[in-house]
């Protein structure tokens, strides 16, 4: 099988917003057996630092999907003020077009999902989740401050919850790159990462049929999903990854928690399984759950259960 160079590609949401990504896709006529793999990046987060792992995804077999969300990196417009673009949007207007773009450019071919932090999230929000065949999600959470790690929580507050909104309110939009922290970042964005709310659809006005909805994309998501948290992650808890697991109600979840000395490591954290270090100790639990949908026979780490009374309904 050869490998092909990856190609810049764009494709517009249901409101006709542009948006921006990169495609690796092998050659050779497409078949069934050949899934693609869209990766959902972090909040504020851009395609780009995916880049190493959607090339040995590639290697390995699959075709992949980078994308940007409005208002990130390739898909930012020349001003942020002005744009309110939010999580909603994110999931249900540009994970969507993603999902929609796959289905024109490569179609018949499996659709399975790698998404980090936010993008475990915005599975559920698309209308066409149920495309979805096989999710791995690292650290996937939709940041209720109640879940952040105990010992960090006072500061993640000050910092995320305090200083960001301020200075989001100030400027229209909020500066995380001229202050090294993530991506600038929407005005939405940051409404909705900083809701205080333990169930996300209570932070949006919400009418009972639009929640209603909501909640069923979230039960459309019928394949299966291997989540990994790690414990010096102060943001992707196991209370935090288990809050969003029970959202998909009917995906046969798996819930892995290891610490970074089982990958050899003293530290990971929220950011750096995507790091090319990891290919050999924490990458092949990847591609083992996208490629045959189960975990390594040496896979380190905890299986944290979810029961089915957990399960969110409408």
């Amino acid at each position: 099988m050869s490998v092909a160079a990856p190609l810049a590609v764009a494709f517009t949401a249901a409101d006709g917003y542009r948006l921006h990504g990169t495609l690796w896709r092998h050659p050779e006529a497409a078949t069934p057996a050949r899934p693609v793999v869209l990766i959902n990046p972090a909040t504020s987060v851009r395609a780009r630092y995916y880049s190493r792992f959607a090339t040995w995804l590639h290697a390995q077999g699959f075709d992949v999907l980078s994308y940007d969300y409005r208002g990130i990196g390739a898909s930012r417009p020349p001003s942020l003020r002005g744009l309110d673009a939010g999580w909603l949007d994110w999931g249900q207007l540009d994970f969507e077009a993603a999902l929609q773009y796959v289905d024109s450019a490569l179609p018949g071919q499996p659709v399975q999902v790698v998404a980090h932090s936010v993008g475990g999230f915005l599975v559920g929000l698309a209308p066409s989740s149920h495309r979805v065949g096989r999710v791995f999600s690292m650290g996937a959470q939709y940041a209720y401050w109640r879940d952040y790690m105990p010992e960090r929580r006072g500061a993640l507050l000050l910092k995320w919850h305090v200083f960001m909104p301020a200075l989001t309110a100030l400027l229209g939009y909020f500066p995380g790159q001229w202050l090294g922290w993530l991506e600038d970042t929407p005005r939405g964005v940051v409404r909705d990462w900083t809701a205080r709310c333990p169930r996300f659809e209570d932070a949006w006005r919400l009418d009972e049929a639009e929640r209603a909805t909501l909640l069923e994309r979230f039960a459309a998501v019928r394949g299966a999903t291997l989540a990994l948290s790690l414990s010096d992650d102060e943001f992707g808890t196991v209370p935090a990854i288990q809050r969003l697991l029970r959202y998909y109600r009917n995906s046969a979840v798996t819930h892995v928690h290891l610490s970074p000395q089982a990958a050899g490591e003293r530290a990971i954290g929220h950011f750096a399984f995507f790091h090319s270090r990891f290919e050999r100790t924490l990458w092949p639990l990847a591609l083992e759950w996208l490629r045959n949908g189960r975990l390594p026979d040496d896979a380190p780490g905890e299986v944290i259960p979810l029961s089915a009374d957990d399960r969110v309904s409408a």
